[in-house]
């Protein structure tokens, strides 16, 4: 424990996280070992007991689908006897080779006497069988057979069989209860491992921690470190302090991107910008504290018509606002300009001396166009700002939609017309 005291913030922190490593090794490599043996016991239950089974059912099907049927089929005139021959060759050299496999397969000493004899009860019923094969190659009338001989031999051999798959499910169920009883044990096993490696872990870590928190001095670093990194996000903040809207600095920021973003994908982009109709008329006559309701009331609008995570909503200086949308084509970027007019004029702020309405209004000028590497980048702003300039001179509250972004000659408003508006 000295020499963790001993050791400087960092290489604490290191030493934490090659014990840490280290652990999560021991437990990987004890997950591995109890994971390959549960696999091998998975195996010996499935391969070493189901296998067989299915070996024995399959022999059973031959001798009930492949032989019986054939000769029942033989004895009333229905195979020819080529069929016959064909038959009954393939389906004794498939019951042989399957009966092999399964005597192939591991076998405990207290099945070997009945796999034996039923071993010898096969060849004795092959025999019956292959003599009537003899019989169908030198031309005998297999129509004479004797169905009841064929019966009682069919009947006898699928006793023999069946106790033997009984046996073999049996075996099969002893080796899943043996089986669930090695895996409990395993899953305790784990628990305790990892409950004395886990507690060691936390036992250490607790020490190394309260070594760390003695280290005063790089404490105090880090803490005057994070005032000035605190301090530098309040001066990068992003946020409109009276709409809660993005402000000028973050458009800067979105504009370039999502403009690249829209040039390289070839999709539509669209950029608004707005201005609250006769605004000083309204702030001379009502004052500064319902101008700023106002513009809060504007922006509220505007956050409620726009809600995709793709919208972007800034106020860009005074009551001017901007709206930046993605993958908006020109008619529902139209649509959206014309809903922001009309929430704005259906809030009813009382509006005097406007020359347009009894109430507060907007005027928008909207660019919308697909983004290709040919457009500039200052062109949708220019022409946004020539479209507002043709609302206001169409008569206010409206909006102005263009496409074209080839030329952008932005038209310069007099002091007397900007004061105006």
């Amino acid at each position: 424990m000295q020499f963790i005291e001993a050791l400087k913030l960092r290489s604490k922190l290191l030493f934490l996280f090659l014990l840490i490593t280290m652990g999560l090794v021991s437990v990987g490599v004890m997950g591995t070992t109890y994971v390959n043996a549960m696999k091998k016991n998975i195996d010996f239950l499935y391969f070493g007991s189901l296998v067989p089974v299915t070996e024995l059912n399959e022999i059973l099907q031959k001798y009930h689908n492949g032989l019986a049927d054939t000769l029942y089929k033989a004895s009333r005139i229905e195979l020819s006897r080529s069929e016959t021959i064909s038959n009954l060759e393939d389906s004794l050299e498939d019951i042989e080779k399957k009966w092999h496999s399964y005597m192939s397969h591991f076998k405990r000493d207290d099945e070997m006497e009945y796999v034996e004899y039923t071993n010898l009860e096969i060849k004795s019923i092959n025999r019956y069988f292959r003599q009537i094969l003899y019989a169908a190659k030198n031309g005998k009338d297999l129509s004479r057979i004797s169905i009841n001989t064929l019966e009682k031999k069919v009947s006898y051999i699928h006793r023999v069989l069946q106790k033997l798959i009984n046996y073999e499910v049996n075996v099969a169920n002893y080796e899943r209860k043996k089986f669930l009883h090695t895996y409990k044990s395993i899953l305790v096993q784990i628990g305790i491992i990892l409950s004395v490696i886990i507690l060691g872990i936390l036992g250490i870590l607790l020490y190394v921690f309260k070594s760390i928190q003695k280290d005063h001095t790089q404490l105090e670093i880090v803490a005057k470190k994070l005032k000035v990194a605190n301090k530098k996000l309040e001066n990068a903040s992003y946020t409109d302090s009276l709409t809660g809207l993005h402000n000028r600095r973050y458009f800067n920021f979105i504009y370039d991107r999502e403009l690249k973003r829209a040039k390289r994908n070839n999709t539509y982009i669209t950029f608004m910008m707005l201005d609250i109709d006769y605004f000083k008329q309204y702030n001379d006559t009502y004052g500064h504290v319902e101008g700023d309701f106002a513009l809060k009331s504007v922006a509220k609008v505007l956050k409620d018509t726009l809600k995709r995570p793709s919208d972007y909503v800034f106020r860009l200086g005074g009551e001017e606002f901007g709206v930046l949308l993605s993958d908006t084509d020109e008619s529902s970027s139209a649509k959206l300009a014309r809903e922001i007019c009309d929430a704005v004029r259906a809030r009813e702020l009382k509006h005097e001396n406007s020359k347009v309405c009894e109430f507060v209004t907007i005027s928008i000028g909207v660019v919308c166009c697909v983004a290709d590497e040919a457009l500039d980048n200052e062109v949708l702003i220019s022409r946004a700002d020539e479209m507002l300039y043709e609302a206001k001179e169409s008569g206010r509250d409206r909006y102005i939609i263009t496409s074209n972004v080839s030329v952008a000659t932005t038209k310069t408003l007099s002091e007397e017309e900007r004061n105006a508006s």
